[in-house]
């Protein structure tokens, strides 16, 4: 979130910043939390699917109690807001260790980020990368040990909108010196353009950013708001790093902003569909006019605001969808979401079972659609599905994800991957599409499934 945007809150004094150096270890093995294609895994190789909110603990301290009510409200993961001590008070070890400690007592996964970075390059108080680097290693005592447990955001919308492309260098850098200290966790990083990535410097470069990871762990962060105002760009920015095969999350989106008025209807439903996670901005605390991100009136869990009835309650929101990660003895969600190939093929029974196919419209908007096709099992265990259907109405694909699809004319044909297409009796599996579509949107009258 821009911190220019929440001058409300009380000032708070900067401590001076030093930056330390350490001796270079070999990069250790990743461990703990995980990434695999774009989805995150906990280590026991269970997918995991954030669905949290972001809290502003830096600036409200005295508010520790604020994690057990977001937890209580149905929140698995919290976003935490640090200092560096470059903008703000320096949260130091022994503070960021009672944060960790807290997470795990009541059963949430820690994204922890540096704020300090905000807007860098426009906002002539933020700090560098280089120095949330210099951050995470002075305090690596507290993290050392905790990777199932907590992700590294390494520096909040670590750009503004100047010279913002030197995101690039200073994010494989900032990457690279992290590992090379020891760090094992999986690392989280942020768009530039105050998070928003309208240039799309980080989606046209996310490939080799992660690449520069020499553990491959590291997850992309869009932040939503006015920049993502119609469902059309919200599934095109989701869709492209799923077509590429990279982990995103949505680490800040609201329901409304100064900028433009977001989709978060849309925000809500793709990150749903497509199992990306989502951590709403943000708890309470908000000022200089956005108090209206605040999902709850002064830190009160029994006063909920819209935003916090929306995010927590509604459609697709908190309550509905999060899962507690299966370390603290959560279950995996009903409808696991797609997982890359594993290393020794999955042993299953030959097929002789069939299969049904389910086309729903998830969402629509002008002249384009979103929709999900669910594959469901017979009686008996497949090892693959092909769906086929007809488009009535002159209808198109703009993009595709967890199927591989073909098309011939109007004639459609969806093959599953490598990874979705073993189907235990009666489990089921989700491909999704956007579409354009001109005149009436008629569904097909025909949807068939064919086990493999």
């Amino acid at each position: 979130m821009r911190r220019r945007w929440l001058a409300g809150l009380a000032a708070l004094a900067a401590a001076a910043g030093l930056a330390l150096t350490v001796a270079t270890q070999p990069a250790a093995a990743a461990t703990g939390i995980k990434v695999s294609g774009t989805q995150i895994l906990e280590a026991n190789g269970n997918p995991f699917v954030m669905r949290g909110v972001n809290h502003a603990h830096t600036w409200y301290a005295d508010r520790f109690s604020s994690l057990a009510d977001i937890k209580a409200l149905g929140a698995n993961t919290v976003r935490v807001v640090l200092s560096t001590g470059d903008r703000w008070t320096r949260n130091d070890a022994a503070d960021v260790s009672r944060v960790i400690a807290e997470c795990k007592r009541l059963k949430l996964i820690c994204v922890l980020e540096a704020h300090d970075t905000t807007g860098y390059g426009e906002d002539a108080a933020a700090t560098t990368l280089a120095k949330a680097t210099d951050y995470w290693i002075g305090i690596e005592s507290a993290l050392d040990g905790q990777e199932n447990y907590v992700v590294l955001n390494i520096g909040n919308e670590p750009y503004g909108n100047q010279n913002a492309t030197g995101w690039i260098n200073d994010t494989k850098t900032a990457i690279s010196r992290l590992r090379a200290a020891g760090f094992a966790h999986a690392l989280m990083v942020d768009a530039p353009n105050w998070g928003q990535d309208w240039q799309f410097i980080m989606r046209d470069n996310a490939a080799s950013v992660f690449a520069a990871d020499p553990q491959r762990n590291t997850i992309f962060s869009i932040h939503m708001y006015g920049v993502f105002d119609t469902a059309a760009e919200i599934t095109d920015y989701i869709g492209r790093f799923q077509t590429a095969g990279l982990p995103l999350v949505i680490g800040e989106f609201g329901f409304n902003h100064s900028d433009g008025n977001p989709d978060e209807d849309t925000i809500l439903a793709t990150a749903q569909a497509r199992g990306i996670g989502y951590l709403g901005w943000s708890w309470s605390g908000n000022g200089g006019g956005v108090e209206y991100l605040d999902m709850v009136t002064g830190f009160n869990p029994a006063q909920l605001t819209t935003w916090g009835t929306r995010i927590f309650n509604g459609a697709n929101g908190i309550k509905a969808t999060a899962r507690e990660a299966t370390i603290y003895g959560g279950t995996t969600p009903p409808t696991t979401p797609p997982t890359t190939p594993p290393t020794t093929p999955p042993t299953t029974p030959p097929a002789s079972g069939a299969c049904t196919a389910t086309y729903a419209v998830t969402g629509s908007w002008g002249s384009g659609f979103q929709g999900a096709v669910t594959v469901t099992a017979g009686s008996a265990a497949i090892r693959g599905w092909t769906v086929t259907w007809t488009w009535p109405s002159g209808q198109q694909f703009t993009n595709t994800w967890n199927a591989s699809v073909t098309t011939s004319g109007s004639a459609i044909t969806a093959r599953n991957m490598p990874y979705n297409g073993a189907l235990a009796a009666g489990a089921n599996a989700t491909w999704g599409f956007t579409a354009s579509s001109t005149g009436t949107n008629t569904a097909p009258t025909a949807v068939t499934c064919a086990a493999a």
